[in-house]
This record gives structure tokens, C-alpha cells and sequence, in this order.
């Protein structure tokens, strides 16, 4: 697929978008529905950031994803209802338009397929960590037990079982460490930590460390008075 070197730039609060993962997205702003008209009379792609924390103005991070648009549906009144593949990391470079909508030049991230001792051992790591998260008494959305299994069956149960070991196959950690972040990390914060960590075996940290304080909070929240 070619990248353009530069493409308009969503600006959202607390959302952080992942490679692989997918976002519904209600368009509402007339800025960002001149965006994705344009968007889908090309290549169908536009970028997600999220906004800089403490910035006065409307400041993206410089790391966001490009996104592709998998479906849209315009209504009545001129909003879509759509939902937005994550594609790759880009870092935003300067602007080159700020009207009608922000576009960012963009350099992709590139990232390696890196395999170690100490990435395995951190996988391991993250995947009890997960595995202690699920099984905690506060509860969990089947719905999400069902993405981290891969898309489990549409009717019956999903055991945590399921998920683990559909984790376990994943064979990039990179993508690991990102699936789960998005999935089981509420704070948009520490998401947005993993998403900007181009190092696999430092995002597993990160990430290991963040799945540590969700199990220590649901920990202390099962417990009785």
C-alpha cells in the first residue's frame, strides 16, 4: 500500500488508536466531514492522534496511526458512522494545512520483528498478568475476552483459557504488547506510552508495568471492608 507524505490528522482527547485495531468513529465536525469526504475519494486513510496533555491549544502528539476507513455511512443530517483500521505508527511532521482541516506531513515508523530471551520472558510475564486480570472478581466485558481470544464465538462461552492461549500465538510481541494495551489499559495516558514505544522490549515493560497496577487496583477493589 503507498503511504502518502502527508494526510489529515484527527485530534481526539483520550483516544489512541493501534495498529491492527479497529475504532468506530461518529463524524460530527463539519472540519473533520470535509476530511473524510476527501479521504474517501482517494486512498481512504486519514491519521488518529491524540491531543497533548496540558497543551492550551490543539496539539497532537507526534506519534499517531494512520488509519484505514473500512466502512462509512453517511446519514441524513451529514454525519457518518464509521470505523477506522489502524495501519501503521507515522510520526507528524510540520503542518501543511490548517483549513479546512489540519494535514500533517508524516513519516511511517518503522518497526522490526525483534525476538529475545528477555522479550520472551516479558511476554510470559504480561500473558499472567493478563491471565490474573481476567479472573479477578471485578468484571471484565465478554465482548472485549472475545477480542483478545481472536474473534471468539459468536454464542456460548469464552473462557479466559481461550484468550491466553490465543495470545500466546501471537508471534509478533510488538502486536502482543499493543493488543493488549489497547484492550485492558482504561487510562489513556499509559495507552498512548505504548503506542509512542517503538522498542518492543521496552513497550513490554511499560506494558508489564501498567498490567501490574490494573491487578493490584482490581485486587483492592474485590476486597471486602
Amino acid at each position: 500500500m503507498l503511504i502518502p507524505d502527508r494526510m489529515g490528522v484527527m485530534i481526539l482527547g483520550e483516544a489512541s488508536l493501534f495498529p491492527q485495531a479497529m475504532m468506530p468513529l461518529f463524524i460530527f465536525e463539519p472540519r473533520y466531514r470535509e476530511m473524510l469526504a476527501e479521504s474517501l475519494e482517494s486512498h481512504r486513510m486519514f491519521c488518529l492522534a491524540m491531543q497533548r496533555t496540558g497543551a492550551k491549544r490543539e496539539s497532537p502528539c507526534r506519534i499517531a496511526t494512520l488509519g484505514l476507513v473500512r466502512a462509512s455511512v453517511r446519514n441524513p443530517n451529514g454525519t457518518s458512522n464509521l470505523v477506522l483500521q489502524g495501519l501503521i505508527r507515522v510520526r507528524l511532521g510540520r503542518i501543511v494545512q490548517t483549513r479546512p482541516y489540519r494535514k500533517h506531513l508524516i513519516t511511517p515508523v518503522k518497526e522490526k520483528l525483534e525476538k529475545s530471551p528477555a522479550i520472551q520472558g516479558l511476554v510470559r510475564r504480561c500473558l499472567e498478568l493478563v491471565d490474573a486480570r481476567l479472573r479477578q472478581d471485578q468484571p471484565v466485558p465478554l465482548d472485549l475476552i472475545r477480542q483478545l481470544a481472536a474473534g471468539g464465538p459468536a454464542e456460548g462461552e469464552t473462557q479466559v483459557e481461550d484468550c491466553i492461549r490465543a495470545l500466546g500465538n501471537i508471534q509478533h510481541p510488538g502486536r502482543f504488547a499493543d493488543l493488549v494495551g489497547a484492550l485492558l489499559l482504561p487510562n489513556p495516558m499509559a495507552r498512548q506510552l505504548i503506542l509512542e514505544t517503538v522498542n518492543t522490549e521496552l513497550r513490554l515493560q511499560h506494558l508489564a508495568l501498567f498490567l501490574e497496577g490494573e491487578v493490584d487496583q482490581g485486587s483492592s477493589t474485590g476486597m471486602e471492608p
